[in-house]
């Protein structure tokens, strides 16, 4: 059987019968989605069990297989692994006799992470297979075991005394001595960072107050207060941040923008976009974590339905016209452009970008950072892209009537244009444009396909069946047809692997609606946004609600859930 795509342990279940290659593929391309395991997906799935895993890895290759539940963590060697180590390539060392350290992880394939044990204690390492849910327990309670969270790590304000107070250092000063990497600011900071990337976190705030000081995650969409520092670190996390994303630490009276880079190993680094904004009591800062891995994830792991799918990969390979994303923020445009692109990006295709800022490095694909200080705005850029020769033509946002009418021309003439716009669904994104003040003839003969998009938290793999009165959910969106009982809602419940939260990861719903002819005589008979919402409809064109309900019916999240992120 060929497998070319697939790897590792899920080459070896395909091959020994135990998972079909689809499933397979599929079950990939979610972890990476979901920014989990593979292990983590299939078990979810419930294709195989945590313990039929086990079982298969220790039959396949020959490795003792060790039930964790006989396992009292309080024994398990202390401090021989780095946190970080053990919990981005899932193992926990388990005991050592003489030069040998045993480890217990549940993918026998990832030898990266055997090479980095090897690595890191000089040992010579003997793998044992365990079971994956148990072995996530074990790993968190070894963690907290070690007192590196960050509420256990928050610095003594005795200690930030002697290093200087209250007092704000040099340029000079930050430079040579807040990289000192034993430092206790910079131990926490980049603590934090880590701990933000590991549980997926999107942003970070920073925020002081008057009394306290606030650092929290927006992890799924929502933001969970992580720590409350002393009041006397915010200046000296404000230093180290601003000093790290090349900001001027000795302005704080007005906001700043920057970049910084996290890298984590030899082939993944993360970017932080960086915004500080001056309050009552000091500066917050919003750092946001961009995965560059997010845009080249693929189409299928954004979770498109299959028509949709269909719909947008044609619209895309056309040689000209305008493709149009919309939606809140946050709200995933962004990856879906750049997946878009990255589809398109080929030897023999010239693609530039505008953006503010540029969100996610692709090579092959030349990008510009806006900056309407300098006079580069998105018109300018645009202006320069079309005596560049350009393909393919990307702007950040369509914000004015001068940016909308050049980019209608280039779409005019020769190009694929790809942009977003801020408006609910994708009926308004016409009428909006019609009142920015462009021409409908111009509407209609450059556009040819919009999708709005929300993200909604995705169930965890402990979710269970709940109880709707059928009233309930007619009101929200379903027909008598689709309450035939062949299919029951599911709701959160909570566990270890979601934090009690019942949600874990996040699923795209979207409405995608191709222009056709009869939507075109409705822009040019200036028709409104309930009109072309009515023809699209006739037209097959779910509404974001229907997409929601749809994935509620798949079992991928919540009505509660979709309910929060649409609007009829």
């Amino acid at each position: 059987m060929s497998t070319p795509q697939i790897s590792g342990l899920a080459r070896l279940l395909v091959q020994h019968g135990r998972l079909s290659e689809t499933d397979a593929e599929a079950l990939q391309s979610a972890a990476l989605s979901n920014k989990t395991t593979f292990i983590e997906q299939l078990t979810q799935s419930k294709k195989l069990t945590a313990r039929e895993v086990a079982e298969f890895s220790a039959q396949t290759f020959g490795y003792p297989l060790l039930d964790l539940d006989r396992i009292d963590s309080s024994y398990l060697p202390q401090g021989l692994l780095d946190n970080n180590v053990m919990r981005m390539q899932r193992l926990v060392p388990l005991f050592k006799r003489g030069t040998k350290l045993f480890i217990g992880l549940s993918d026998i394939t990832n030898l990266e992470a055997v090479e980095k044990v090897r690595f890191q204690t000089n040992s010579q390492v003997e793998p044992i297979i365990v079971e994956d849910n148990k072995l996530i327990v074990l790993l968190n309670k070894t963690i907290e075991a070690t007192g590196a969270s960050l509420k256990d790590m928050v610095i003594d304000e005795a200690d930030l005394a002697l290093e200087g107070g209250e007092q704000e250092p040099s340029a000079a000063e930050t430079q040579m001595g807040q990289d000192i990497d034993d430092a206790p600011v910079v131990k926490y900071l980049q603590k934090m960072l880590m701990d933000a990337i590991n549980t997926g976190a999107s942003d970070i705030h920073f925020e002081p107050y008057e009394k306290f000081y606030r650092i929290r995650f927006r992890v799924d969409g929502v933001l969970r207060e992580i720590a409350q520092p002393p009041l006397a670190i915010k200046e000296k996390i404000s230093s180290r941040i601003k000093v790290i994303s090349k900001l001027d630490i000795s302005e704080k009276r007005i906001p700043q923008d920057g970049r910084m880079k996290l890298v984590l190993s030899k082939s993944r680094a993360i970017d932080f976009r960086v915004s500080t904004l001056p309050t009552m009591h000091g500066e917050k800062i919003v750092m946001r974590i961009l995965d560059p891995s997010s845009a080249t994830l693929g189409i299928d792991a954004l979770g498109y339905d299959p028509d949709q799918k269909a719909i947008i990969l044609d619209a895309i390979q056309r040689p000209y016209g305008m493709v149009l994303v919309t939606g809140p923020t946050g709200s995933g445009k962004t990856v879906s452009l750049y997946t878009c692109l990255n589809l398109l990006n080929k030897p023999d295709i010239n693609i530039s970008t505008a953006e503010d800022p540029c969100e996610i490095n692709l090579p092959g694909i030349n990008q510009v950072n806006v900056n309407d200080k300098a006079g580069l705005t998105f018109s300018a850029a645009l202006k320069a892209f079309l005596r560049q020769d350009p393909d393919i033509i990307m702007v950040g946002e369509i914000r004015d009537l001068e940016t909308a009418d050049i980019a209608i021309k280039a779409a005019q003439t020769g190009h694929m244009v790809f942009s977003t716009l801020h408006t609910n669904d994708a009926p308004t994104t016409l009428t909006r444009m019609l009142n920015m003040g462009i021409q409908p003839f111009n509407i209609a003969s450059s556009v040819i396909l919009i999708t709005a998009q929300r993200l909604a938290r995705r169930l965890c793999s402990c979710k269970k069946h709940v109880e709707i009165p059928p009233q309930a959910m007619l009101d929200a969106g379903f027909t008598q047809e689709d309450l035939d009982g062949t299919w029951e809602p599911y709701g959160p419940t909570g566990c270890d692997l979601c934090k009690g939260t019942g949600y874990k990861g996040r699923v795209g719903i979207y409405q995608v609606m191709p222009i056709t002819d009869e939507i075109n005589r409705l822009i040019m008979n200036h028709g409104n946004a309930i009109d072309i919402a009515d023809q699209a409809r006739r037209e097959g064109v779910l509404s974001l609600r229907e997409a929601g309900l749809r994935k509620v019916k798949q079992g991928l999240t919540s009505l509660e859930e979709v309910m929060a992120v649409t609007n009829i």
